[in-house]
């Protein structure tokens, strides 16, 4: 019999041929691609001895009631789509995974004593519509109905797509769980950082999902020759964009906790001759803690304005997204720990510095998230890579975990 890991390999390689042509892994909301995918795992699902549905927000939900069926569900999941030119792993790894594991369970006649279903999220990374943890948000009941109306850049509305899913918009408010009902969530994800594999470890147990904020930045000077105009007498906002830059990024050096990036640059008018007249730019920080996260914010603005006034340059600032961090349930972390100390392994804790589904789901039970080592801590790009041994480990943790549920979980 092969190992869990090489199964789960098996599937992951297969669903990576649902793709876009080129380099990588592009599936995004409703495309044929997601639609040929999951017709493939409505199958894998079933075959599994899942009960199958498909909601109004598209997502794949497989349902093992288990020998008491009057048990608060335990839910596993992640997300089917991918940024473009992504990785094979990122997402679907967190579907197909726990897919094998459960499958071994129902073939070797080892139900659970309580319901599990597992969750293929339609839609978390926002590739196509630009509207992160769609299917998670659904599922926690925060979905919100106005996001229909988006289009992507061919003028295609987000319910269409799912309606080209098979899915039924109008039915999305009939997904959301009732708290009451559910005992917890559990995300296995790929690292995509490069703890686990400097430390030469597997797996590693989450702390908490980094909180997020971003701002939209306008730096505003004087256009003008670049032949004739003194350098003392110039107001290049280009040249004040490049201290923001260093002033972010030196903020985050000397902060524990912290990460930060400016990854969008616009100059106006650009041009080769032309001093730049206006910047506009993105400001982005991450920090599992609000208080390191907000001060940060302060200290930077306090900063920028400083630098700008000294090259004689107006700004403009806003923020335009904010998302608080979430910490992950201690009694999760606390079972996936004995998971792992089962197998003699070193229990690691890291907090995720990427954003996952838990985002949406804490709003409606515990969660939490089991991290897999991926090579050079690399994701979101087409040499995403894991190893079937840490597939196999990984796999032996989650059926631990779902031994030692049932008590965890009173």
């Amino acid at each position: 019999m092969s190992s869990l890991g090489q199964e789960a390999m098996l599937l992951l390689d297969r669903a990576a041929t649902f793709s876009e042509p080129g380099p990588g892994v592009t599936r995004v909301l409703g495309s044929a691609e997601h639609q040929a995918l999951l017709v493939e795992m409505r199958r894998w699902f079933a075959d599994a001895g899942a009960e199958v549905s498909l909601d109004g927000a598209g997502n794949l939900v497989g349902r093992w009631v288990g020998s008491n069926p009057n048990e608060r569900t335990l839910i596993i999941g992640s997300h089917q789509d991918t940024v473009r030119q992504g990785g094979r792993y990122d997402g679907i790894m967190g579907v197909l995974l726990p897919l094998v594991v459960l499958q071994r369970r129902h073939a070797e006649g080892r139900p659970l004593p309580y319901p599990v279903e597992l969750v293929a999220f339609s839609d978390e990374e926002g590739t196509r519509f630009s509207s992160t943890l769609v299917g998670s948000a659904a599922l926690a009941g925060t979905f919100d109905s106005a996001l229909l109306q988006a289009t992507d850049v061919e003028g295609v509305t987000m319910a269409q797509a799912l309606r080209d899913l098979g899915a039924d918009p109008a039915s999305i408010p009939a997904a959301a769980r009732d708290p009451q009902q559910v005992s917890g969530f559990l995300e296995l994800h790929i690292e995509q950082g490069p703890l686990l594999e400097a430390e030469n470890l597997p797996v590693g147990i989450v702390t908490a999902i980094t909180g997020i904020e971003r701002h939209d930045l306008r730096i505003i000077g004087k256009a003008g020759h670049a032949g004739t105009t003194p350098m003392h007498l110039r107001r290049d906002a280009l040249v004040g964009a490049s201290d923001v830059v260093q002033l972010l990024d030196q903020l985050c050096r000397d902060t524990e906790e912290l990460v930060g990036v400016v990854g969008q640059l616009k100059v106006i008018p650009n041009a080769v001759n032309v001093i730049p007249g206006a910047v506009e730019m993105s400001l982005e920080l991450r920090s599992p803690q609000t208080s390191i996260r907000r001060q940060a914010r302060d200290t930077l603005l306090q900063q920028i304005g400083v630098a700008l006034q000294v090259r004689n340059l107006d700004w403009e600032h806003r923020l335009n997204y904010e998302q608080t961090e979430v910490s992950c349930s201690p009694r999760i972390q606390s079972t996936l720990a004995a998971a792992i100390e089962d197998q003699g392994l070193e229990t690691r804790y890291l907090f995720s510095g990427a954003g996952h589904d838990g985002l949406a789901m804490e709003s409606l039970t515990d969660i939490g998230m089991l991290f897999m080592r991926c090579t050079d801590g690399l994701s979101h790009h087409p040499d995403e890579a894991v190893t079937v041994d840490d597939l196999e480990v990984t796999a032996q943790t989650l059926d631990r975990f779902l031994e030692r549920w049932t008590e965890a979980a009173q």
